[in-house]
């Protein structure tokens, strides 16, 4: 099985079986993002523990299967982490998706999110995969646990 085929299945599974999807209370804080180039949507909450841990993120989204898997990928990668680490990644995540190709990935930084390498191959795609991440790093500067 070629590895662009297993980056495949990665994302189908996430996009079938979403992690995190369906809002949820309580919450310290929420994000909404739109791809304005194709319309994909998505209502990202997150909540912050006492600790400044990400205790859980939660979201509705609307659009491609790209953009609803990258929501999932991106709640199995930071729950349960500190703010500062859940930034390194989402970080990492998008310097993949802004390498054009050039860059595989780090696994051990992102996990499952490496299988977008593929779709920073296609600069209509990006947004898409990036727009759950973007919700992100909003509802976290929202939540004042992370400085601007």
């Amino acid at each position: 099985m070629r590895l662009d085929s297993l980056y495949q299945d990665v994302i189908m599974d996430h996009y079938r079986r979403r992690s995190g999807h369906g809002l949820r209370e309580p919450f310290t804080a929420e994000s909404c993002q739109v791809n304005p180039t194709c319309g994909d949507e998505i209502r990202l909450r997150v909540a912050v523990d006492g600790q400044g841990r990400i205790a859980d993120v939660s979201y509705e989204a609307a659009g491609c299967a790209i953009s609803q898997a990258s929501a999932s990928v991106l709640h199995d990668a930071v729950c349960g982490l500190p703010q500062s680490e859940a930034m390194i990644i989402e970080s990492a995540f998008h310097a993949l998706m802004q390498s054009r190709g050039t860059d595989a990935g780090d696994p051990e930084v992102l996990g499952d999110a490496v299988a977008f390498a593929g779709v920073s191959r296609y600069p209509a795609r990006v947004k898409c995969a990036l727009l759950p991440w973007m919700a992100l790093k909003d509802a976290l500067h929202r939540s004042e646990g992370i400085s601007r």
